[in-house]
């Protein structure tokens, strides 16, 4: 049986509320897509990398840098509806994996991993990724994204059972030293990198937001209201996204 075909997509919209345009902005010669595009393209699982663009600024900067773009709607709610119309007019590939366009620093290694983790879970539907929480600052930031987790084998392998902005799983006698410390850990990090069978693309482009989605504007909570299976690659590291003008500032600082 030959191995299936993988494709990664970086969904690129060019408006942003809290850094505009950020896609767009330039370090070092460089705009941030193109380097989260040359990131993308040092996998080694997906045969190429695509840019779902929903504006001929970011097709142009695509191509600027020898890229390759695919022009969709710009009315998608989100990442992964973009992706599944890419997936649409590519019917000889069997898994996409879904880079966000605004972090330049991703690691290929964890790209490779989150496919391969769906590539070897046939009853998977999709894959994403995890990093352990060992501080209590970041367990009670809403802007980490937490995964409530069901096990992780020793290929670092697990199930998500629930996503949530709240400190989660709740620790009735209080999060502690120990508690934080332990092995497998019981708190995750989401990092928002994710591979897609097409089956799991048709059905979610279908479907409306669910109850959790929207009450906790988390995409992933579709997938999990309708009992999907989402598979989680431990990580050790969470590559810094661009956000603000201060990530952005950040990330000048690490490259100049």
């Amino acid at each position: 049986m030959s191995a299936p075909r993988c494709q990664i997509v970086i969904p690129a919209r060019l408006a942003s509320t809290r850094l505009p345009e950020k896609l767009l902005r330039r370090v070092a010669g460089k705009t941030v897509l193109q380097f989260t595009y040359e990131a993308a393209m040092r996998s080694d699982v997906a045969e190429n990398v695509v840019v779902a663009v929903d504006d001929v600024r970011i097709a142009d900067e695509v191509e600027s840098f020898g890229g390759r773009w695919f022009m969709t709607r710009v009315d998608h709610a989100s990442g992964t509806d973009r992706i599944a119309e890419v997936a649409a007019a590519m019917p000889d590939v069997d898994v996409f994996v879904n880079v966000q366009g605004d972090e330049p620093e991703i690691d290929p290694a964890i790209i490779d991993r989150v496919a391969r983790c769906l590539i070897d879970d046939a009853n998977a539907d999709l894959s994403t990724a995890g990093v352990p929480i060992r501080d209590a600052a970041s367990l009670d930031d809403p802007a980490k994204v937490k995964i409530v987790m069901a096990g992780m084998n020793e290929a670092g392998q697990g199930r998500a059972v629930y996503f949530s902005r709240s400190s989660v799983p709740h620790v009735r006698d209080g999060v502690t030293a120990d508690s934080l410390a332990v092995e497998p850990p019981l708190f995750w990090h989401h990092i928002g990198l994710y591979a897609y069978r097409r089956a799991f693309l048709n059905w979610f482009s279908g479907q409306s937001v669910s109850l959790l989605e929207a009450t906790e504007k988390l995409e992933q909570l579709r997938a999990i209201e309708a009992g999907k299976r989402v598979v989680v690659a431990r990580a050790e590291h969470a590559a810094p996204g661009i956000d603000t003008l201060a990530d952005l500032e950040a990330f000048r600082i690490r490259i100049e």
